[in-house]
């Protein structure tokens, strides 16, 4: 791969000083223009990120990116070209029956796909457009896994890979599996599926068998330590039984018309049993049974209440929970995957549990319950209460706001007793007390001290002063939430404190809300479990969250 890289920059430089020493203007600018193809894709090589190419889901690279990078690419295709000329090895060929392994496939080849019926094709190029299948008329299922030539693909990638295989080779299907010219990319790919299939052998073998079928089968000294380490700390697995748990009620019964979509993201990948939630049978239910089945994912679809009934059965095993949100607020969602669950529920979710990273999230107990959100009482109660399902089905997120607004103008103080962890009692006097493991900006109520966050291990408490107009302690929530502010101390007609254990108890019996369920209690405990359910995030959230706590560290 640093060859590689030299060779692009040199060349890029090599032109650079063309255009410098060229007159002719129109000279001029194609050495500029070929200078600037391979400058960038050096650049590509140089932070591993074959994202450089947009190559889209379908295999066709956009064209204001074919323009920029012209040059490099007819440059490609003509070594491509001379290279596939002189190979001596068939275009494809049977590494194991339903397998196959192949270069670039060209036209000329779909009838070889049909007369051995493949109708799988994964493509691991970043840099060639794919056959356009819908022109050609073949029910072929593509996926594209681009990964820059010479390199290795990521983790994420090859658990993506291995997944969508092994779900094709389950049903009978044949797969076929290439690069540019099936050497090395290609050949990664399916070391490491056969390596989860034969996890007795070693990379060795498996290359050698590879080799004596297909002779110029080669993994380079990166590629083969990648697989070797990968193998040895038996990542190589492939993990795709899924039982999806759908709330047909949820928002505007929105499964009946995202279950098509749904299930043609995720059948590639996962091996799916499909249950839906009724009045005798809700999300607990079939989580439970699910679990006896120890499935690698349950996938919950539906509302904040779909979600936490399934999510208490899965706290503290090893089964991972996948959210697809088709509820009003879908707040545990939001507060996982960021803004996209607004924008684009479904997709935003499923690119989640295919392409994201297992991340490990607090929970807490309330009162014998698993509370994923928060438990609040005052406003965030009132709210909930007067926003019932009539009100959500005719004006969705609107109905919060409306039950907000009459919470709001009420203003009913209450004393509540309050114990954070093993401090002394104290007594609050308040219309509004949320306790939070997670809250989106959306949840103002719970933005004392900006979003909490639900890996740190204690639970955010926030609660208002009644003297001071409430319009004035929500603005200053939003511009928490905004901001973000980390201060401990509190700010003038709004609370804020943290604590891994909660009592709360009151004279007159505490309607409180957990997770978007109404519930009356004498006395609320609340007891924070951290790290205890897996569930998938996308990796870019992840990862901002591991630089936010590395920071604070």
């Amino acid at each position: 791969m640093l060859l590689q890289t030299n060779v692009y920059l040199l060349l890029a430089l090599g032109f650079v000083v063309l255009s410098a020493t060229t007159a002719d203007l129109y000279f001029r600018s194609a050495w500029v223009w070929a200078a600037l193809s391979f400058f960038v894709v050096s650049l590509a090589y140089i932070l591993n990120k074959p994202t450089i190419f947009r190559k889209r889901a379908n295999g066709t690279i956009p064209m204001a990116i074919r323009w920029t990078l012209w040059p490099f690419l007819w440059a490609t295709q003509l070594y491509n070209a001379i290279a596939r000329s002189q190979d001596k090895v068939p275009a494809i060929q049977e590494i194991e029956p339903g397998l196959f392994l192949a270069r670039r496939l060209f036209p000329s080849d779909i009838h070889f796909l049909k007369s051995n019926d493949i109708c799988a094709v994964l493509d691991v190029t970043a840099e060639f457009d794919s056959l356009n299948w819908t022109l050609l008329g073949e029910d072929i299922d593509y996926l594209n896994v681009p990964i820059l030539d010479h390199s290795v693909p990521t983790e994420i990638q090859v658990k993506r890979a291995l997944n969508w295989i092994h779900t094709h080779r389950k049903d009978g299907r044949s797969v076929v599996v290439h690069c540019a010219l099936g050497r090395g990319r290609s050949v990664f790919m399916l070391v490491a599926y056969l390596l989860s299939q034969h996890p007795d052998k070693t990379p060795a073998a498996i290359i050698k068998h590879i080799k004596g079928i297909r002779s110029s089968a080669h993994l380079n000294k990166r590629q083969l330590h990648v697989i070797t380490k990968m193998h040895h700390q038996k990542q190589l697995v492939v993990r795709n039984s899924a039982w999806l748990i759908a709330n047909p009620v949820a928002g505007t019964r929105q499964w009946q018309e995202s279950k098509g979509q749904i299930l043609e993201l995720l059948s590639p990948y996962y091996d799916l049993t499909i249950r839906t939630t009724s009045k005798e049978h809700n999300g607990s239910y079939w989580a439970q049974k699910a679990v006896v089945n120890k499935p690698d994912l349950v996938i919950a679809c539906g509302g904040d209440g779909t979600v936490a009934e399934v999510a208490q059965e899965l706290v503290n095993t090893p089964v991972k929970l996948g959210i697809i949100p088709l509820g009003t607020a879908n707040a545990l969602s939001y507060a996982l995957c960021g803004v996209g669950v607004k924008l684009n529920p479904v997709n935003t979710a499923c690119l989640a549990i295919i392409e994201g990273i297992e991340s490990r999230i607090d929970t807490a107990r309330c009162n014998d319950e698993v509370m994923l959100m928060l438990c609040g009482v005052g406003f965030e109660q009132q709210m909930i209460e007067k926003a019932d399902r009539e009100k959500k089905n005719t004006s969705g997120q609107f109905a919060y706001l409306q039950g907000l607004s009459e919470a709001v103008g009420d203003n009913k103080s209450t004393k509540y007793q309050l114990q954070l962890d093993d401090q002394p009692v104290i007594t609050v006097d308040t219309p509004s007390l949320t306790i939070a493991n997670a809250a989106p900006i959306t949840t103002l109520l719970a933005q004392g001290r900006g979003a909490p966050d639900i890996t740190d291990g204690v639970m955010d408490l926030t609660w208002l002063s009644p003297d001071r107009p409430q319009i004035l302690n929500l603005l200053e929530l939003v511009g928490h939430g905004l901001t973000s502010r980390l201060e401990d101390h509190d700010y003038e007609g709004i609370h804020h404190d943290t604590a891994y254990r909660v009592v709360l108890t009151s004279d007159e019996t505490i309607s409180y809300v957990l997770d978007g369920e109404n519930r009356e209690t004498d006395e609320l405990h609340v007891e924070m479990i951290p790290k205890s359910l897996s569930v998938m995030v996308p990796v870019k959230l992840d990862k901002a969250r591991n630089k936010i706590e590395d920071r604070h560290e």
